[in-house]
């Protein structure tokens, strides 16, 4: 197997710089990590992780706590928290809970048992069992998007979902809309608060009342969009757009719209909130909040590994910015 000096000599750079740049690639030039990563793809080098984690107590892997794979949203999560791992010397294990409390407990449970060194949650609920509780007090631990609804504050990657809520409000009203619905994703947590509360405060200060029977939905999903726009369509006055809480739910209320006869923007306006790929694609393309998934990942895990190696957090919460994405399928409210 080729060894560290191989890479030393194909970089010019000392056996500390590639270790610094193989554990700690912050600590290094953009220039240097590029020069000593090239060396070690000629080289064929493998660092020996085991060794490491022998030396350090540490498993070298972290458990991230997913609760659907297959949403596109979280996959370019994921694939932020891979990168960054792979250039720490990390291992990811990705477990798909689907919203079971007993899946989530039992995967979480591995850092307990030290097959793991720490966690990344992407829902909002707190992973551990009850009986776990007071053990995992002080296991190392870190929310993306969604704030963990516990106690203890953990560090956490997000949105402000308040500005972003009141950005699609705005966007809405500006083109005369004063009828908006709103499709949420799970009613319990932190991110329905204050997306919704965004869209009133906006109503609220264009003096436009808010029908609190226009708020439907409970899952972020294509189906929860179908039914949602089939139950506001079918209402005596339905809304003139709808403020959907994800793209996949936007893009089940489209369905449905279209299915009725009915035409995107011009009979409704659709807006939604994550950008996935797809929705630029959509016919048509949806207007919608786009999130730095990829980045928020990447930030999540370095976190997640300054607190596993007793590092001061600069700050608790990690706000990214967003973007207001308009497309084609917001517009005029139809006179």
């Amino acid at each position: 197997m080729t060894n560290i000096k191989k890479v030393c000599e194909l970089a010019g750079v000392s056996t500390a710089t590639v270790s610094r740049t193989l554990k700690t690639p912050d600590l290094v030039t953009a220039k240097t990590r590029e020069k000593v990563m090239k060396a070690v793809q000629e080289a064929g080098y493998r660092p020996n992780w085991l060794a490491t984690s022998v030396k350090t107590g540490r498993a070298n892997t972290i458990v991230v706590l997913v609760p659907n794979l297959v949403n596109p949203f979280f996959m370019r999560i994921i694939g932020g928290i891979e990168q960054a791992a792979q250039e720490r010397g990390y291992t990811v294990l990705l477990c798909d809970t689907q919203g079971d409390s007993v899946r989530e407990n039992a995967y979480a449970s591995m850092v307990l048992t030290n097959r793991a060194d720490g966690l990344i949650q992407l829902d909002h609920s707190f992973p551990f069992s009850a009986n776990d509780a007071q053990l995992a007090e002080s296991i190392p631990m870190v929310s993306v998007c969604e704030r963990i609804q516990t106690e203890k504050k953990y560090p956490v990657v997000a949105l402000d979902n308040y500005a972003a809520g009141r950005a699609l409000a705005h966007h809405l009203v500006n083109y005369g809309h004063s009828r908006i619905a709103a499709i949420v994703g799970q009613i319990h947590s932190q991110i329905y608060k204050e997306r919704l509360k965004g869209l009133k405060s906006v109503l609220q200060e264009e003096g436009i009342s808010f029908d609190d029977s226009l708020i439907v939905g409970g899952s972020y999903s294509i189906e929860t969009g179908i039914d949602s726009a089939r139950q506001l369509l079918a209402l005596d006055t339905p809304p003139t757009a709808m403020l959907c809480f994800n793209d996949d739910i936007a893009i089940g209320a489209m369905h449905e719209i279209h299915k009725q006869g009915l035409r995107v923007p011009d009979d409704i306006s659709v807006v939604g909130f994550d950008n996935i790929k797809v929705s630029a694609f959509m016919n048509p393309p949806l207007t919608t909040i786009d999130q730095p998934a990829y980045d928020m990942g990447k930030k999540a895990l370095d976190m997640l590994l300054n607190v596993i190696e007793g590092k001061s957090l600069i700050r608790n919460i990690e706000m990214l910015p967003f973007t207001l994405e308009e497309r084609q399928s917001s517009g005029p409210v139809k006179r």
